[in-house]
C-alpha cells in the first residue's frame, strides 16, 4: 500500500517506463476527503480507459471547502486512497490547481467527474486551463457518468465537523437560499464602487526563538528567525474587497517621507486606486509583533506611529479629497483605527455625505481611553466587538443586546453587529427591532488580527447588495473564519474561495 503512495517530483520517471510497455495513463484529480461509493465508481469508470490509475489529491493547505476542512487530512486521505486495488498510485499535489500535478503525470485520459461537464458552472474556472493542459500534452480528458455523491453533504450531515447549532443552521439557510441565487448577488457586487477610508499600516511578524532569560537583567531574550511583512489597516480592507468590486479607491495616509510607499503600490491589486496624504512629522505606521517561531505565540508587540491628529493643514487636503470622492461611491467604509487621520470635522463630513457608510472604529492599545466612535452619527453598518461596545458604553454590567439597542438609537445605525470571539457575533437590525446570531465557523485560530476587518468589508458588501440580515452574517462568519486561518493579513478574502466555501456549505 505505502508502495502506490509517490512523492510526485518521482512519478513522471516511474510513468515514463510504464509508458515504453505501452500502458496508457489515466489520471483523477481532487481532494477525496471522505472517500465513498461515488469516488469508487468515478475510479473504476476511469481506469477503463487506460491501463494505470493515478490519482492526484490536493494538500490541506489548497483545500477550499469552508471552516473544518478538510475532515481528513492528507497523510489519511493518501492511505486510503491507496488501500484501493483499482489504485495503481496516489501523488500528493501542493499546489492549489492540478496544473503541477498533470504536467508530471501528462496522462492520456485525464477524468473528472458528470458535474465538472458543464465549465460554466465552474467556480473557479481552473477545469478549462487543465483541459487545455491535457490537450497539450496529447491526452483527452474524460467525464465520467455514473452517480454524483457529495463528500461535503454527507459531512455536514453526519461528521463532527459542525455542532448541533451550526448544523440546525446551515439547514435552515439551505431550506431559504440557493447557491445559485447567492452567487449571482454575490456577482453583482463587482458593480459596486467602494471608498474605503482609515490609515494604512505595515504589519512586520517578526519570528522568534525564546533562548531564555538573560544573564545579567530580568529580560526574555529571543533569537530573529525570519521577518514577514503585511499589508494592514485600511489596506487590508481594499485587498478584501479587490476580487469582489471592480473600483475600488483607498483614501489613507502615509509618513511625511512615503516609507514603504513603493511596497504599498506593489502589494495592492491593480484595480484600487490608492490616494493617501503624508502625514506631517509622523513615519508610515508599523506595527511590529515579536512571535515564539514554534507556536507562534505574541511576546510583544512594538509600534512606530505619531497617533497625532493631522495639522490644519493636512486635515484640509484630506477633507478636500473626500469632498471629491465620497459622492462618487456607493459604498463608503471607515476602519478608524485612532491613530490621527480622521478628525471629529473629517468623521462629520464622512457622515453627512456617503451614501452607504460603513464602520468600524478599533480599540487598540494605543488609542485605548481616548478614542470612540460617537464622532460617527448615520451609520448603515457598524461591526464591534463585545469589549469594545462595554467601553463605548461605559456598562459592564448590562446586556449584550440592550447595549446594542441603546447604541443604535443613540447614533442612528441602521444593523449592528457585535463580535464575541469563540461564541460568534449578534446581528441588530434598528427598523425591525430583530436580532440575528451565528456561531464561529474556524475550528482553530491561527492569528486573530484582522478577523473584524474582513468581516466588516463583507458584511457591508452583503447588507450594500440587499443580502438578508441573517445570510449576511453567515457569509461574513465565514469569512472571518477564512482571515483566522493565516497569520495577520497574510490572505485577502477571496470570491473564488467564499463561493466554493458556500457551495459546500450549503451542500
Amino acid at each position: 500500500m505505502k508502495n502506490k503512495i509517490i512523492n510526485i517530483e518521482n512519478i513522471r520517471k516511474i510513468l515514463s517506463e510504464r509508458r515504453r510497455s505501452g500502458k496508457k495513463i489515466v489520471q483523477c484529480h481532487g481532494v477525496f476527503d471522505l472517500l465513498h461509493l461515488g469516488h469508487i465508481r468515478h475510479f473504476k469508470e476511469a481506469k477503463n480507459y487506460g491501463n494505470i490509475l493515478v490519482v492526484s489529491i490536493t494538500s490541506d493547505k489548497f483545500v477550499n471547502k469552508g471552516p473544518g476542512r478538510p475532515a481528513f487530512n492528507e497523510h489519511q486521505r493518501l492511505e486510503s486512497i491507496s488501500a484501493l486495488g483499482i489504485v495503481d498510485y496516489v501523488v500528493l499535489n501542493n499546489h492549489p490547481s492540478a496544473a503541477q500535478a498533470i504536467t508530471q503525470i501528462r496522462p492520456n485520459f485525464y477524468c473528472k467527474g458528470p458535474d465538472y461537464k458543464n465549465h460554466a458552472e465552474d467556480i473557479t474556472n481552473k477545469i478549462k486551463s487543465e483541459t487545455s493542459l491535457v490537450r497539450k500534452y496529447g491526452g483527452r480528458t474524460i467525464y465520467t457518468k455514473d452517480i454524483t455523491f457529495s463528500s461535503s453533504s454527507l459531512l455536514n450531515s453526519f461528521s463532527g465537523i459542525y455542532s448541533r447549532k451550526h448544523k440546525s443552521t446551515i439547514n435552515k439557510i439551505k431550506k431559504k437560499y440557493s447557491f445559485n441565487n447567492i452567487k449571482k448577488i454575490i456577482d453583482q457586487m463587482k458593480k459596486l464602487k467602494v471608498l474605503i477610508i482609515g490609515e494604512t499600516i505595515i504589519d512586520q511578524y517578526n519570528f522568534c526563538e525564546a533562548l531564555g532569560k538573560s544573564g545579567k537583567e530580568p529580560v526574555l531574550v529571543l533569537r530573529d528567525l525570519k521577518t514577514e511583512q503585511y499589508l494592514g489597516g485600511s489596506a487590508a480592507i481594499s485587498r478584501h474587497l479587490s476580487s469582489f468590486c471592480n473600483k475600488i479607491t483607498l483614501l489613507s495616509m502615509v509618513g511625511e517621507k512615503g516609507e514603504y510607499l513603493k511596497e504599498i503600490n506593489k502589494t495592492l491589486p491593480k484595480n484600487i486606486l490608492f490616494k493617501y496624504i503624508r502625514k506631517k512629522n509622523s513615519p508610515t505606521i508599523i506595527k511590529r509583533r515579536f512571535l515564539d517561531y514554534v507556536a507562534n505565540n505574541k511576546v510583544l508587540g512594538v509600534y512606530s506611529i505619531n497617533d497625532e491628529i493631522l495639522n490644519i493643514k493636512d486635515e484640509k487636503l484630506f477633507n478636500n479629497y473626500l469632498n471629491k470622492t465620497l459622492k462618487d461611491h456607493d459604498l463608503v467604509i471607515v476602519s478608524d483605527y485612532g491613530h490621527g487621520l480622521i478628525s471629529k470635522r473629517s468623521a462629520k463630513l464622512i457622515s453627512q455625505k456617503a451614501k452607504f457608510l460603513a464602520l468600524n472604529a478599533q480599540i487598540n492599545a494605543a488609542n485605548i481611553g481616548y478614542h470612540n466612535m460617537r464622532n460617527y452619527k448615520n451609520l448603515d453598518c457598524v461591526i464591534i466587538n463585545d469589549r469594545e461596545i462595554r467601553h463605548e458604553m461605559r456598562d459592564k454590567t448590562s446586556t449584550i443586546k440592550d447595549l446594542m439597542r441603546k447604541l443604535s438609537n443613540e447614533q442612528n445605525i441602521q444593523n449592528l453587529v457585535v463580535t464575541k470571539g469563540t461564541e460568534g457575533s449578534l446581528f441588530f437590525n434598528k427598523k425591525s427591532k430583530k436580532f440575528y446570531s451565528s456561531q464561529a465557523y474556524s475550528t482553530s485560530a491561527v492569528d486573530k488580527i484582522g478577523a473584524g476587518d474582513a468581516m466588516l468589508s463583507i458584511i457591508a458588501l452583503c447588507i450594500k447588495s440587499g443580502f438578508p440580515e441573517e445570510l449576511s452574517l453567515i457569509v461574513s462568519s465565514l469569512a472571518a473564519a477564512q482571515s483566522v486561518k493565516t497569520i495577520g493579513n497574510k490572505e485577502a478574502i477571496n470570491k473564488v474561495e467564499m463561493l466554493k466555501t458556500l457551495d459546500h456549505f450549503l451542500k
